[in-house]
């Protein structure tokens, strides 16, 4: 281990990287059935679902396989939330053009993702992606961390509930529970739901003082444990007050793997035919939306989590940039020839690197347990959304301390990070908040005497996030 990883010239340890390993499975283990969900349209028990589950776990242990061994980094990846989302209604507008359904247009849409994932790969060997990295000014790049940390607490305060009124829109703990001035306003809000809202906001806030103790008294292992006093807390809760099982699922669970629905419905499955017949300039734009998303997405992710682990030199630059980003891009391939969308690095990395990872056996620990969940899935699908959420919000904190290293004298600095503290939180992107970013600085610096200051690359990158801001199609 201390010969591949280098553990002791990182300052760790292999127990401490196990633990950050299972930490970062914890926060991000509701991906592996959440995106075989979103991507099938909830089509659960289906040869699609079964398909896109198990493409799921093997596209994502393949990329962290690579972070760990060629980059030796402790990042996660996993088919990423937003573009799995966007993914699928780009097969539903496929299955609309072409007059077929869903089912069927799933291969052709798989086209975009095959597409993405070569590209990204010869960009990467060629050192195009690395210099893409350089051209975010230095300023910008100080800022993903606090930006991503906002995101963190937005989620886990947030959209990561997990529940719905009766009316069947969802609600979130901020605006329905302490948005309320009492609590038989949220009470009316949600009806019969309120009291699971009740448990999960106490689920989650124990789970968050419960890290920051730990965390006081240098456990190491503060945020797993933190988080599983949280899950104790939600399952009795559960028996107690709810008069529900949540361990009931596992009396009729399955733990065969589908292998065999993956291999018949979307191993390898490419319908370039049906593709191009949305017509080229459509194709084109696509795949351009999902370049650009999934970039900016990973670089923000890689460099903003970096940061927080001191993995930065002084010029705010990664070692071994260039094999962190081919692992996504090798992951992305994966991902489309095995059957699941956009493979890219998880934020919830944050909750291993705060666990003390600092090496690729954190991201072997992470790929392992997404190996293992191809058995096991009943069994992860029973950590709560409380508990992921007390993680996020405690990783959230303290990434927004990264605000201290801002110049807040320097307008070029401030502008852009203000930005992107607004923009990566609202939009649930980390790319269009760098976009944004870096639109932002450009027009500043070419209207205060800075512009030569301006690398053309940071120019071609403004005016490319412009027209994917106004122009490409959504």
């Amino acid at each position: 281990m201390e010969k591949i990883f280098k553990l002791k010239e990182n300052g760790t340890n292999v127990r401490t990287e196990i633990v950050a390993g299972l930490t970062t499975f914890m926060t991000m283990a509701y991906i592996i059935a959440l995106n075989p969900n979103l991507l099938t349209n909830f089509a659960t028990g289906t040869p699609l679902w079964n398909a896109v589950f198990m493409a799921t776990c093997i596209a994502s242990a393949i990329g962290m396989l690579v972070m760990a061994f060629a980059a030796n980094k402790p990042f996660a990846m996993a088919p990423g939330m937003g573009l799995n989302s966007f993914f699928a209604v780009v097969v539903a507008n496929i299955a609309a053009l072409s007059g077929l359904s869903y089912e069927e247009a799933f291969p052709a849409a798989m086209c975009i993702i095959l597409v993405e994932g070569i590209f990204f790969i010869i960009l990467t060997l060629f050192s195009i992606r690395e210099k893409i990295v350089e051209a975010i000014p230095f300023g910008i790049r100080i800022g993903i961390t606090p930006a991503i940390g906002l995101m963190l607490l937005n989620v886990g305060f947030g959209s990561n509930a997990g529940l719905y009124s009766e009316n069947g829109g969802p609600f979130y703990v901020l605006s329905t529970f302490f948005g309320s001035l009492t609590p038989s306003v949220a009470q009316d809000t949600v009806g019969s739901a309120y009291p699971q809202l009740v448990l999960y906001v106490v689920t989650m806030l124990v789970g968050v003082f419960a890290i920051v103790i730990l965390s006081h008294h240098k456990v190491k292992a503060s945020v797993i444990l933190g988080m599983l006093i949280s899950c104790i807390i939600y399952w009795g809760g559960s028996f107690i007050f709810l008069d529900t099982n949540p361990f009931e699922s596992l009396a009729t669970a399955s733990f065969v793997p589908p292998l065999g629905d993956m291999l018949d419905t979307t191993f390898f499955k490419f319908d370039f035919g049906t593709f191009l017949s949305i017509g080229w300039f459509t194709a084109i734009a696509l795949i351009i939306t999902f370049c650009m998303i999934d970039m900016f997405d990973t670089i923000g992710t890689l460099v903003g989590t970096a940061a927080r682990a001191d993995m930065l030199d002084k010029d705010g630059k990664m070692p071994k940039m260039k094999e962190a980003l081919l692992a996504d891009a090798i992951g992305t391939v994966a991902g489309a020839c095995t059957g699941t969308s956009t493979v890219t690095t998880f934020i919830e990395s944050g909750s291993g690197v705060e666990a003390g990872g600092r090496t690729g056996l954190t991201a072997l620990t992470t790929a392992i347990m997404f190996l293992l969940c191809m058995f096991i899935a009943p069994i992860a699908a029973l950590i709560p959304a409380p508990a992921t959420s007390a993680a996020l919000i405690y990783v959230g904190i303290l990434m927004i301390s990264g605000l201290k290293k801002v110049d807040w004298d320097d307008i070029l600095q401030v502008i852009p990070v203000a930005l992107m503290l607004i923009f990566m939180p609202i939009t649930g992107s980390i790319g269009h908040g760098i976009g944004m970013a870096l639109i932002a600085y450009t027009v500043v610096a070419a209207f205060t005497g800075k512009a030569k200051d301006v690398s053309i690359l940071t120019y071609v990158l403004s005016i490319l996030f412009l027209l994917k801001f106004f122009v490409i199609v959504k």
